[in-house]
């Protein structure tokens, strides 16, 4: 059993959805824990909502639990789980987050290739720099339009 655990970077997507569950598998294989990481920004200049930090954080939360409880509903082996929900940018924080792990567990960027150029992508900027081996799940249009039905 490894002490070391996988971490996992999700965001409530059906991408992240899908890496949540392989890296439920994986952890379970390897015996060892997984963090569920969500990460979130807030800036109450910038923001153009009625929101306060301690909302976003419920909300991340919430986020993380609902995806944990949904992706272990039909499993009879669970691994030990943490949830992280951690402030911050969301490359950055998985990139902080991999220090010290077993590996990085992401899927990978579903948004339009301009979108991509653009933003740029948390999968690319965590397979440059994170300290730990990176999995990124590949996920396409026809994956994420069945796995939303």
């Amino acid at each position: 059993m490894s002490t070391r655990p996988i971490v996992v970077g999700i965001d409530g997507t059906p991408a992240s959805d899908q890496a949540l569950e392989w890296a439920l598998d994986e952890a379970v294989v390897r015996g060892c824990p997984l963090h569920v990481v969500h990460a979130w920004t807030f800036e109450a200049l910038t923001d153009w909502t009625e929101t306060t930090e301690q909302r976003m954080r419920a909300e991340s939360e919430a986020l993380i639990e609902k995806a944990v409880r949904t992706a272990s509903e039909k499993r009879e082996q669970m691994p030990e789980i943490v949830r992280r929900s951690l402030r911050g940018d969301a490359a950055e924080t998985l990139e902080k987050a991999s220090e010290g792990a077993a590996m990085l567990v992401v899927a990978s960027h579903t948004g339009h290739r301009i979108r991509q150029i653009v933003l740029g992508s948390t999968s690319m900027h965590v397979v440059r720099h994170a300290q730990a081996p990176i999995v990124v799940i590949p996920v396409d249009d026809r994956e994420l339009a069945r796995t939303a039905r």
